[in-house]
């Protein structure tokens, strides 16, 4: 069982774009939903759904056969594709 929490997973995905916690605009988790752990790995879908808006972009949880991440895209359009997400 691998267990995670939403702050987690994101602070991974804010590495991949360069940002933090000090850039989140918006988010509809709260702090303990943020801390709530869950089992991140294949079988049922266990993490609370959420948008969170940072200045640049906009995260939401991804998940393939159960398995949850979090992706995320940019908030003003940049001409950049959005690759399929998911399974």
């Amino acid at each position: 069982m691998a267990l995670t929490t939403w702050r987690t997973e994101l602070e991974i995905a804010f590495k991949d774009r360069n940002e933090s916690f000090d850039s989140v605009v918006a988010c509809t988790l709260s702090e303990e939903d943020l801390d709530e752990e869950f089992d991140d790995s294949y079988g049922a879908e266990e993490g609370k759904p959420f948008t969170l808006w940072t200045r640049e972009f906009v995260y939401f949880p991804c998940c393939y056969d159960g398995a949850e991440w979090v992706g995320s895209v940019s908030r003003h359009p940049d001409g950049n594709a959005t690759e399929h997400i998911g399974g």
